[in-house]
């Protein structure tokens, strides 16, 4: 059986069970969200997990306006796993919050990165045009091991993305 753990950020008891197999709301900001993490049971093998969500949203601190992005995480594991549920829980609840692009792009990746302990992580967040100019912002923790494949993120550069 996998351990389990939450992220120091929660306000949740670490001794929650897991988010997955039961119903979770969709939490109403990102510090009242909680990620759960799962032992890797590949630890010592070097592999890329990738995670993509194509339809964050998140509010624009001034206007509050919607703002959309296609945001790509890949790491590079070592002791734990995000668990995917916590993980789309956690992103949803940006859909209320406001922040400018680069203050939740970073966040995502400084979050997990305090989570997760991985040997290399990355993060692109596309973000869709704001008055008229697509702002992307990217961010990781230093060198990707050597021997792992690190495949493009697979966004094309803003030509009308969709």
């Amino acid at each position: 059986m996998a351990k389990r753990t939450t992220s120091k950020s929660t306000r949740k008891p670490a001794g929650k069970p897991l988010q997955l197999g039961r119903p979770a709301p969709v939490p109403a900001s990102p510090a009242a969200a909680r990620l759960d993490r799962v032992a890797n049971p590949h630890r010592g093998t070097n592999y890329l997990v990738r995670f993509t969500a194509p339809e964050f949203t998140t509010l624009c601190p001034i206007t509050g306006q919607p703002d959309f992005a296609h945001l790509v995480i890949d790491y590079v594991p070592t002791q734990w796993l995000v668990e995917s549920k916590s993980l789309k829980l956690y992103l949803a609840s940006f859909r209320n919050h406001g922040a400018f692009h680069e203050d939740c792009t970073v966040k995502i990746g400084k979050t997990l990165a305090a989570l997760l302990k991985p040997k290399w992580l990355r993060i692109g967040g596309y973000w869709y045009p704001r008055g008229g100019m697509p702002i992307d912002v990217f961010w990781q923790t230093g060198k990707a091991p050597a021997g792992v494949w690190l495949p493009d993120q697979g966004v094309a550069p803003y030509r009308g993305r969709g």
